[in-house]
């Protein structure tokens, strides 16, 4: 059996930039859109992000898989990622407690992957002219053919990807007896966000995308979490209605990354596609509230319009990129409403936004009031 390691592949870019290398991880291939992630560490909690359904990965730290992979760093029940980009690809982990290397995890999950990437040109590429679909292939080396099959993957702009990761019927968890019970609306959710819940002693119910107003109030929450996940939140005119009602309702909610995309649109705010996203462990944002600055993970390619918020009476920003100053938190001020860009439950990353938890929690607990599913004028 051939070694993927030394088995060449080719990385063709949407307009027409080239990259030669060697496959890492099944041998195929795959398209998706090129995205790039700045994090040091943290790989697999990243690959099995739902958010990156539908996305090629280029990891711009040298080392991918050094450490292998544990099962319990999973951010879902598999591999999201459409194919991943890197320097160098290590099949043999060095750490004891790894379960299996990052090759297998990849094999297991039909992952395509190329590796002796100058990334740093890539990069750089990308950054410079944006975000693009992109191409891998250790099948062929026969750019002819994959351009004809690069030609018909559609642009993320306009594309609807929460149906794909959201879970297929609805699950409990945390404390059964919790008079704090969160419905968590399911666009694909990391696993994290949920552990953040359960571990402040909240009862959890995670629900499918699609499920009705009508169906969630039946459950008598007292708060609601809208959560991360893939794909052009306009798109989404079903959810976004029913977040609408939501919001209505008078119950505390938090939208984290899609979620706070879909609270803005529920709101009268649009969205745009970014030119290359933010996606990374280290990005500075600033609390407008308490003047404070934190280091935070993020991973999204849309975000909301300033100028919409700064209309809407109802809505004030709470948060902002300190790096190019787009819109990383806001808050309704007519309903108890929050939501937030980037990841305050991390995995990977660093830990300076917890406490957006524990508002919510207090948040939750500061409205508790008997539901009885009627929805504010």
């Amino acid at each position: 059996m051939t070694n993927s390691l030394f088995h060449p592949a080719v990385l063709l870019l949407e307009d027409g930039k080239v990259f030669h290398g060697r496959a890492a991880g099944k041998i195929g291939t795959t398209t998706g859109e090129l995205c790039f992630n700045t994090g040091m560490t943290g790989y697999q909690e990243i690959f099995t992000d739902p958010s990156y359904y539908g996305q090629i990965l280029v990891a711009t730290h040298v080392h991918i898989g050094n450490y292998g992979v544990e099962d319990h760093e999973n951010e879902s029940d598999g591999i999201k990622i459409s194919g991943l980009v890197c320097r160098t690809f290590n099949e043999v982990p060095s750490r004891k407690r790894a379960q299996q290397s990052l090759k297998e995890f990849f094999i297991k999950n039909n992952i395509v992957a190329i590796s002796d990437i100058d990334t740093r040109a890539l990069v750089r590429h990308l950054r410079d002219k944006g975000a693009m679909n992109g191409i891998i292939s250790s099948e062929t080396i026969d750019i002819a053919q994959l351009k004809k099959q690069l030609d018909k993957v559609p642009s993320m702009q306009g594309l609807e990807l929460s149906s794909k990761v959201t879970t297929k019927k609805a699950y409990d968890e945390g404390n059964a007896d919790s008079k704090n019970r969160v419905a968590l609306m399911d666009m694909g959710v990391k696993g994290n966000i949920i552990r953040c819940l359960t571990e402040r002693g909240c009862h959890v119910r995670v629900f499918p995308m699609g499920t009705s107003f009508d169906e969630l109030m039946k459950w008598k929450p007292t708060g609601f979490m809208i959560s991360n996940g893939p794909g052009d939140p306009s798109t989404m005119k079903g959810e976004i209605e029913t977040i609408s009602k939501v919001i209505k309702s008078g119950i505390p909610v938090m939208g984290i990354c899609l979620g706070h995309q879909l609270i803005a649109e529920a709101s009268g705010i649009s969205t745009y596609k970014m030119h290359a996203g933010h996606r990374g462990i280290n990005h500075p944002v600033k609390n407008l509230l308490t003047g404070k600055c934190e280091v935070t993970s993020q991973n999204h390619g849309f975000a909301v319009s300033e100028d919409e918020i700064k209309k809407n009476k109802n809505v004030e920003i709470t948060h902002i990129n300190l790096n190019d100053g787009t819109i990383e938190g806001i808050r309704r001020t007519d309903v108890p409403v929050f939501a937030v860009q980037y990841h305050p439950e991390a995995s990977p990353g660093p830990l300076d936004a917890r406490y957006l938890f524990d508002d919510f929690v207090t948040l939750i607990e500061k409205h508790q009031t008997p539901v009885k599913g009627k929805v504010l004028a």
